[in-house]
């Protein structure tokens, strides 16, 4: 049997190790999770002089990893540096291993594992609340947050923890990958013009990430066009304290005026233009291309 060992109540950074050699590992998919006290270890009568190099213990018939407890090479309490946690030592442990192998991972997803753990490792070293906005309610709603607040609805319930934040790690991942994608369909297809209300970017891309992540970037107009439906999302960036609110009635009349067949939507906020979407499939996709859009948003 394989059985991974953390401390007990575990942590962000428990939890992200376990997940990390149960997803990519070869063979670990269906170890088992034992807890222990914190400094801890199972099936060692002492931990005097210990010397681990290799993760795995083999402990009469079970393979065993102790992850952020019991002074292995994955428990980083031996050292006061705050560059490293275990979810660090088990992400170069796992990439390691399956590196050369038909199991290794791509740079990207690399990347979307190393950013996962770099924020893990901020939380477990409290730097949290160094962020500008550290007491946002938002914070709340964070993994970390979450976490916290299973500890307190289910405080002796180690494994429900683990599983719940394991499902969302999943999900992060694929959060994460998208938005590399994104990253990099802005920097290197992204179409930029100028609009009366700002500089504005489009794309003609799967990825609808790109709207909001072109947004934070500062971009005021961000028009996406899927290539499969032909659908057009053009957003208008929320205004800020001192900025002049998007109204996009003008180009919603004038694509309405040149492309009379298809069907587009203006918001009631008037800065979300659409013309299609996936919750409305009676909506008909426009003819026009992306660069007779553009045309239309610098003309407003």
């Amino acid at each position: 049997m394989r059985i991974i060992v953390g401390h007990t109540s575990p942590d962000l950074d428990v939890i992200t190790s376990v997940w990390l050699i149960k997803k990519f590992l070869p063979g670990w998919e269906k170890a088992g999770v034992q807890f222990v006290p914190a400094g801890e270890a199972v099936g060692r009568t002492s931990q005097a002089g210990l010397k681990l190099t290799d993760p795995v213990e083999k402990m009469g018939r079970n393979l065993v990893i102790q992850v952020d407890t019991g002074l292995g090479p994955l428990d980083h309490h031996q050292t006061q540096s705050d560059k490293v946690c275990a979810a660090s030592l088990t992400l170069d442990y796992v990439m390691k291993e399956i590196e050369g192998s038909d199991q290794a991972v791509s740079q990207e997803k690399l990347e979307a594992l190393q950013r996962i753990v770099n924020v893990v490792l901020e939380e477990d070293h409290f730097k949290e609340i160094f962020r500008s906005d550290s007491l946002s309610d938002y914070h709340e709603f964070l993994l970390g947050g979450i976490l916290d607040g299973l500890r307190l609805e289910k405080p002796d319930n180690d494994e429900f923890q683990v599983d719940f934040i394991t499902q969302a790690l999943d999900a992060v991942l694929h959060q994460f990958e998208n938005r590399i994608w994104a990253e990099r369909e802005i920097k290197e297809n992204g179409i930029e013009f100028n609009t009366r209300f700002g500089k504005g970017i489009a794309f003609e891309v799967i990825n609808d990430s790109v709207i909001k992540l072109a947004q934070k970037m500062g971009y005021y107009v961000v028009v996406r066009k899927d290539p499969r439906k032909g659908y057009v999302r053009i957003k208008g960036r929320p205004a800020g304290p001192s900025e002049k609110a998007i109204d996009l009635t003008l180009a919603f009349e004038k694509l309405r005026k040149i492309d009379p067949g298809a069907t587009w939507f203006l918001h009631v906020s008037k800065k979300m233009l659409l013309n299609g979407t996936v919750k409305n499939p009676k909506m008909k996709p426009t003819k026009l291309s992306l660069n007779d859009i553009i045309e239309v948003l610098k003309t407003i």
